[in-house]
């Protein structure tokens, strides 16, 4: 805010500094002094861990988790391999932490506590993503503990999974997660404090397939009544500080627990209304205990070096070792802390609203509630504009002040530049976005983040201070305000439209309201700081006042920026081929800068030669462009940050009305991941299929004749590749797809019966033929409903069990007496974990993968049949 100094004259004020500009090489040391500022502040934060405990220091340490042993384990749990369901790895993965709980079991103080555990084989059916699950012998080690002399059966659960997807350990994703779990229940089974609520430990050994083993628990398992909160713990990375990005839904009670107990805080609402909506391409058992069982709870997952996600890499020495201490005192103190809630007894009654939650850098964290939010929201925006009022008000007091009339219209013209500004600076960062996805060189920043800097910050200053700039030289002969004034305005202005930006997504009931409020809340406390500096010392303080109110909003919002580029740009290597990675990056720069870069670029209008500084960031932003079409921008490194695929050996077998085989061949089906496969075009899928091939089969087979595996996979089979293979893959075991009975119910009313027997992945894909629908089935009815149309996609999992199974169908035809086919049925098998099966021709395949390439790969069948 900037005030005009009474009976003081135009060259006293130039004097005083109001109109006078300052160095030009003043802009790039203003902008220097800022980058270090979020060098030394924000950078620190997120790689923030405490002192890591090990066994010697265990007497001075008692009740204290011991980071040390937690690594020890996991060096163990790395040691076994892949853990897919239904490998030995998965078998020896399990008799690994049974033989924790007995040896946590033969240390425990038998005279405090009951400690029992046992295995759970699991069968069920649910209805998720698109997808019905249906599973049989699901294993997952259920362990509860519970002082003596408690008589309470409102439990506390605690989860986390211990199968990995193929090829990966899984150390990361989530072994890290199993011996904090370990540790929390040994430190717990050996401490004298206080254990109100008994504790179920679920080492879940099903996450990866569709978060069966969750559902197999909450169903089915006898403890799962009594569990009434949840503490879920997972990964999307491999270590680092777990982020905490949901809560309840609708216990806020639980983020304030958090709040008051978690000893290094890492939350933010943001992150849990981005996964909520579908910006975080994984999900966790979180959605399983909440819609089937109705727990509330935390979910808490590690994202650091995300490139390593769901990969060989994720293994023992590419975990963050502040890990095991800063996560494991954080899940030690919360588990105490909500093991002896008086809330856990009666959840129902604790039910009002969200929480809004977010830390500062680490620092502490501030929780309170949704109705809380919505005023607070409201009270800072009115505060704001009350302030600029005022504060546009005083500019028009002194002896050389324009009339108010003349402030206002001003300040209006000043407000239209600015809204100007601001769209041109997400115009050009947009563009620079679609340019470099429509040219071919998107994701240049996947594995160099620092490129995004060059790509889409700096368009995002160059609008937001080139065009005040313009107008200041065009205005500055035609207005009386002072340049400090112009400044002021611009600022004023941009706050205005934060405010607009906060009221607007607070109506629409959006809890993330809270981030442009907290620069609407800074930005107040200096323009009232202004104000009574100007009513008591008669002095204006307005760049200082104005510059040391934005230290903490600046050091939040790039903090969160960096949190979001390190969590979100690896992510991007996976969101699927369909996805435009350049434009959701973009617009989470432009969205989180413009909220303290419209605070501070305006300064940059002080400086001499405004337009050549400005026109720096466009210079950077032309130097980027080139550089990422040079080697240095290209977006994949050999075992960091590969690019991934899957690969699927596969043998389609198709057959014609009367089940005579009418089409038999091998090929290589190739999935992309992310959106640059073409790269590829002149080496490993020089001889894929044509566009037309895929066409063909799509409209010819229920999705595409593809051996899709997965609920993501029907996005992405329209960028599916098939490549010819004379060699078909070799099975480790015999399928069987045979159809038992067929009788009829009414007229127009058929029921099938069908045995299936095969690998212990099998998919079926159901589509019933024009005027027929399915009535009934074996399987989860949620997708009989009418919202959902056919082809119907059935995933099946039968770990460690050989023998056949049956399922049966209901059809009805709108007409009667109609004779059969009534449906087309296919049946794929995947075979993820029998590598020593691969033909040398799959092998040669796999080999003409670049070395920055990463492929997940296993073999599949598709046979379809009609009946």
């Amino acid at each position: 805010m900037s005030f005009a100094l009474d009976n003081v004259s135009e060259k006293d004020a130039k004097k005083q500094g109001s109109n006078n500009k300052w160095p030009w090489y003043g802009a790039p040391i203003f902008c220097v002094i800022w980058f270090t500022l979020f060098y030394v502040t924000a950078i620190p934060s997120f790689y923030s861990y405490p002192n890591q405990l090990y066994i010697r220091d265990e007497v001075k340490h008692p009740d204290e988790f011991i980071g040390e042993r937690a690594q020890i384990q996991l060096a163990e749990f790395a040691a076994i391999g892949n853990k897919m369901l239904g490998s030995m790895g998965h078998v020896n993965t399990l008799n690994f932490i049974l033989r924790e709980i007995e040896k946590i079991n033969a240390q425990a103080r038998k005279d405090i506590y009951e400690l029992e555990w046992e295995v759970q084989h699991g069968r069920g059916t649910f209805y998720l993503w698109n997808v019905t699950s249906t599973y049989d012998n699901v294993t997952s080690v259920v362990a509860k503990i519970k002082r003596k002399d408690s008589q309470n059966n409102n439990y506390l659960l605690l989860n986390s999974h211990f199968d990995s997807e193929a090829k990966t350990p899984g150390v990361g994703d989530a072994g890290i997660m199993i011996v904090i779990m370990l540790e929390t229940l040994r430190v717990i089974s050996r401490s004298e404090r206080p254990l109100v609520h008994p504790l179920v430990f679920l080492f879940n050994g099903a996450e990866e397939t569709g978060l069966r083993a969750s559902h197999s628990f909450i169903t089915n398992h006898r403890w799962a009544p009594n569990c009434k909160a949840l503490i879920n713990l997972d990964s999307s990375g491999s270590g680092g500080r777990e982020v905490l990005f949901q809560t309840g839904p609708n216990h806020p009670w639980l983020a304030r627990y958090y709040k008051k107990h978690a000893p290094h805080p890492f939350s933010i609402t943001l992150a849990e209304e981005l996964f909520q909506n579908n910006f975080i391409p994984s999900d966790t058992d979180f959605r399983i205990f909440r819609d089937f069982g109705s727990l509330p709870g935390l979910d808490m997952a590690h994202a650091l070096n995300g490139y390593v996600y769901h990969t060989t890499y994720d293994d023992f020495k590419n975990l963050e070792r502040g890990t095991y201490q800063s996560t494991g005192e954080n899940v030690l103190a919360l588990t105490w802390a909500l093991a002896n809630a008086p809330e856990l007894d009666d959840p129902a009654a604790h039910e009002e609203g969200h929480a809004i939650f977010f830390d500062f850098l680490g620092w502490f964290m501030i929780v309170y509630n949704e109705s809380a939010g919505i005023a607070i929201n409201i009270v800072v925006s009115i505060s704001a504009l009350i302030c600029i009022c005022l504060s546009l008000f005083m500019m028009t007091k002194g002896d050389a002040a324009d009339a108010p009339k003349t402030v206002a219209k001003r300040f209006g013209i000043i407000f239209g530049v600015q809204v100007i500004s601001v769209a041109v600076a997400w115009c050009l960062t947009i563009l620079v976005a679609v340019f470099m996805h429509g040219v071919g060189l998107g994701q240049s920043w996947y594995y160099h983040i620092w490129m995004t800097f060059g790509l889409y910050f700096c368009p995002m200053f160059l609008g937001l201070g080139l065009v005040p700039a313009f107008y200041i030289q065009f205005a500055k002969k035609k207005t009386n305000m002072k340049l400090n004034q112009t400044i002021a305005c611009f600022m004023h202005a941009h706050c205005i439209l934060i405010v607009l930006v906060c009221l607007i997504l607070t109506g629409l009931g959006i809890r993330s309201a809270f981030f442009p409020m907290i620069g609407l809340f800074f930005y107040t406390i200096s323009l009232i700081l202004q104000l009574v500096s100007k009513l008591t010392l008669k002095k204006s303080c307005f760049m200082t006042t104005h510059l040391l109110c934005q230290l903490l909003p600046f050091f939040y919002y790039t903090s969160i920026l960096y949190m979001l580029l390190l969590i979100f740009v690896p992510m991007q290597g996976r969101d699927g081929p369909e996805s435009k990675p350049d434009m959701l990056v973009a617009l989470f720069i432009a969205v989180i800068s413009t909220h303290f870069a419209g605070f501070l670029i305006p300064i940059l209008l002080k400086f001499r030669k405004t337009k050549i500084c400005m026109s720096i960031f466009g210079v950077l932003t032309i130097i980027f462009i080139i550089l990422a079409a040079t080697p240095v921008g290209f977006p994949y490194k050999p075992e960091v940050a590969a690019q991934r695929y899957f690969v699927l050996h596969t043998q389609r077998t198709l057959h014609d009305e009367k089940n005579i085989t009418a089409v038999q061949e091998s090929g290589f089906y190739v999935q992309p991941v992310d959106t640059r496969y073409s790269e590829l075009y002149d080496t490993t899928l020089k001889n894929v299929e044509p566009a037309s091939w895929l066409k063909d089969n799509c409209a010819a087979e229920p999705f595409c004749g593809l051996a899709l595996y997965g609920g993501r996979w029907l996005k992405w089979k329209n960028e599916a590749r098939w490549i010819y293979t004379d060699t078909a893959p070799a099975f480790p075991v015999k399928s069987e797809f045979a159809l038992v009975s067929q009788q009829s119910l009414s007229a127009n009313k058929q029921r099938y019966e069908f045995r299936l027997k095969g690998g212990d992945r099998i998919i079926l894909f159901i589509a019933p033929k024009a005027n027929v629908k399915i009535t009934n089935w074996s399987f989860d009815e949620t997708i009989l409903t009418d919202k959902h149309s056919p082809p119907y996609f059935v995933h099946h999992v039968n770990a460690m069990i050989k023998t056949a199974y049956n399922i049966w169908l209901e059809f009805e035809h709108d007409a009667t007496h109609v004779e059969a086919p009534y449906m087309k049925i296919a049946m794929v098998q995947h075979f993820l974990y029998h590598p020593e099966s691969y033909t040398p021709a799959f092998k040669d395949f796999l080999k003409t993968f670049p070395d920055w390439t990463y492929t997940t790969d296993w073999f599949s069948s598709y046979d379809s049949w009609h009946f």
